[in-house]
């Protein structure tokens, strides 16, 4: 290494030196001052850690489906004649919804049971003489056969005239038609939809390993995303028998009795299905928890001199969460008040001004405003 090399290594040290000694000193200058001058007061928010309980529970997102429900339409191809129902009604089982133009259907069913009569007549006359050996069994047998032919003819057409009237397989409640008089339909034309609205299906899918914890008869609650916030009851009623290869979820359904029909089919549903025993947990607000590498951390605050309350900070373990809340297993005691907004400007043992006027959310079951 040369001499102008030496000499060059030895400036930079030097000027480093001078930098961080003139950071030092200033830092130390900055100590002294606040030290002298007293940590300012910060205001926060805070509430006391309180012990609640908490009913462990399995959830997911559900899809409502009717226990019967079905798109009605026409088997045969017709003019609608008449229409017996009104949208958005219910509908009793067998009731006639819709009938179709017959006329020529009926025209030929006529027909066929004149033919079905003479067929009638004919073997009974045969058998008249067959008894007084005029006419051999032949032709008996030949009536006999006759008269099954115009018989399975007659149920044929009557079979056709009834399904031009189109009838509510099952009671439930009628959509909006589709239909109108006069219009011709094509067989599986739309008409109306019919659902059968209470009780209700739920289902939902949980992953394979809450299978032990899940049993037919369960209770689950379900809640819907309304203006009301509506939540219902209801039970397990079915687990399918296989687990699905591609999720390795199971599919679950629950039945929910639905008197009002605010529960509807196709929409969605936040289920919770309720398992084990309700546990008791000290619960903060989120907001309350610093979440840290090195371990997550509350500030508590220390009123033993009311006149002048401090913040100090504590190590805690979280548990499970419930929307805006989280359980806390160690570290805060109920009663504690636990800062809730404003921990960013706090050290350990600054002095804290309590301000409760703005309080950050602490619900169990959070629901997203409307913008």
């Amino acid at each position: 290494m040369t001499k102008r090399m030496i000499i060059m290594l030895v400036l930079v040290l030097l000027v480093l030196g001078g930098v961080f000694g003139f950071k030092m000193f200033q830092g130390m200058m900055m100590k002294k001052y606040m030290t002298a001058a007293g940590a300012p007061t910060q205001t926060v928010s805070s509430t006391k850690a309180t012990l609640q309980d908490w009913q462990p529970n399995l959830a997911a997102i559900g899809t409502i489906h009717a226990v019967n429900g079905a798109d009605l339409s026409a088997e045969l191809s017709g003019i609608v004649e008449t229409i017996d129902f009104e949208s958005d009604s219910d509908a009793a089982k067998g009731q006639v919804l819709v009938r179709l133009r017959a006329e020529d259907d009926i025209a030929k069913l006529h027909t066929l049971q004149a033919a079905a009569k003479l067929a009638e007549i004919n073997f009974e006359r045969d058998q008249k003489l067959l008894a007084a050996k005029a006419i051999s069994q032949a032709a008996v047998d030949t009536d006999i056969a006759n008269l099954a032919e115009a018989a399975a003819q007659v149920s044929q057409q009557q079979a056709i005239v009834d399904k031009k009237v189109i009838r509510a397989p099952f009671a439930g409640h009628l959509g909006i038609r589709q239909v109108n008089l006069g219009q011709y339909l094509n067989p599986g034309s739309p008409i109306v939809s019919l659902q059968q609205l209470d009780p209700i299906y739920v289902d939902f899918t949980l992953p394979e390993n809450a299978l032990p914890q899940i049993q037919v008869g369960q209770k689950v609650s379900a809640r819907i995303d309304n203006d009301n916030d509506d939540t219902f009851e209801g039970k397990i009623t079915a687990i399918n028998s296989k687990v699905d290869e591609a999720t390795r979820n199971i599919q679950v359904r629950a039945t929910f009795r639905n008197p009002d029909e605010k529960l509807l089919p196709g929409m969605f549903a936040n289920a919770k299905v309720e398992v084990g025993q309700p546990a008791h947990y000290i619960t903060l607000p989120q907001t309350a928890i610093t979440f840290n590498p090195y371990g997550d951390t509350v500030y508590v605050i220390d009123s033993s001199d009311a006149a002048k309350p401090v913040a100090k900070q504590v190590f805690v373990t979280t548990g499970e969460t419930r929307g805006d809340q989280v359980s806390v297993l160690t570290g805060v005691s109920e009663g504690d008040e636990i800062v809730t907004a404003g921990q960013l400007k706090l050290r350990n043992g600054s002095p804290v001004k309590i301000n409760n006027e703005i309080q950050p959310t602490d619900d169990p079951n959070p629901k997203p405003a409307d913008q």
